[in-house]
């Protein structure tokens, strides 16, 4: 197989999105906390983080590990950039990560590029949850996603709706009669309506930073993290409420 990339996904489209990624877990911004993350994965060629060029860009340098490459781009939505991304990186495939999911799981990441050596037909694989939907539809917060660049460059061409635009996977698996799909069960320990650990509101931050807290910088691997959680229902029911009523940030 050719290279593949993480490209971890900066959005810095409001002031409340910059703040967010500055804040601090332990020593590390979420932003550092995330790259490093990604950093730690074994079948990843490299890892870059991605913005458009903006008035706070520059800023991004400082938050970001020295050994991991800044891409800042123009481009007209995520989509293009995301391909203008691959193509400047010579990649093959790329892992699309949120830097909303502090605690995205390396192992996840590694099983995602072993299942594209295992079928080197498809073009997305990610992971589903019990219900069928894709889980990068929840407010999970632990997976990436995997796609070949000769896919997000069809879908380049063409994509149409502004959501498909914006979101540079959506019209890869909203499109399986186009695209060989290949989605993995998600664990299920985690397939359940009661757990968040995606950063999109301030409530949010607070249950990530508490499980920070218990666990340490050295124990953030996601059977430590349900085992924890598992041992807190009140966390779980602000969890699971907020995952019924709280719009997507």
């Amino acid at each position: 197989m050719g290279s593949t990339v993480g490209i971890v996904e900066v959005r810095i489209d409001s002031a409340r999105a910059w703040s967010r990624m500055c804040r601090k877990l332990g020593r590390k911004s979420l932003l550092e906390h995330v790259v490093r993350r990604v950093t730690d994965c074994q079948r990843l060629d490299r890892t870059v983080a991605v913005a458009f060029q903006g008035p706070e860009a520059g800023q991004l340098r400082d938050l970001i590990p020295p050994d991991v490459p800044l891409y800042l781009g123009q481009a007209a939505d995520w989509l293009e950039l995301f391909v203008a991304a691959a193509v400047e990186y010579q990649a093959e495939s790329v892992v699309r990560v949120r830097v909303e999911s502090p605690f995205v799981e390396p192992v996840f990441i590694d099983r995602l590029a072993t299942a594209a050596a295992e079928h080197p037909e498809c073009d997305y694989i990610s992971f589903c949850l019990k219900d069928g939907r894709p889980v990068v539809l929840s407010p999970l917060g632990l997976f990436a996603e995997w796609c070949r660049v000769s896919a997000l460059q069809r879908a380049h061409r063409e994509a149409q709706l502004p959501a498909d635009r914006d979101q540079p996977t959506r019209y890869l698996y909203g499109h399986p009669e186009l695209f060989q799909i290949r989605l993995l069960a998600v664990p299920a320990e985690l397939d359940r309506d009661d757990l968040r650990l995606a950063v999109q509101h301030e409530e949010d931050w607070d249950h990530i930073q508490t499980i920070y807290d218990a666990l340490g910088p050295d124990a953030l691997d996601w059977r430590q993290i349900a085992r924890l959680l598992g041992q807190q229902p009140g966390l779980r029911e602000r969890m699971a409420l907020l995952n019924r009523t709280a719009p997507p940030a």
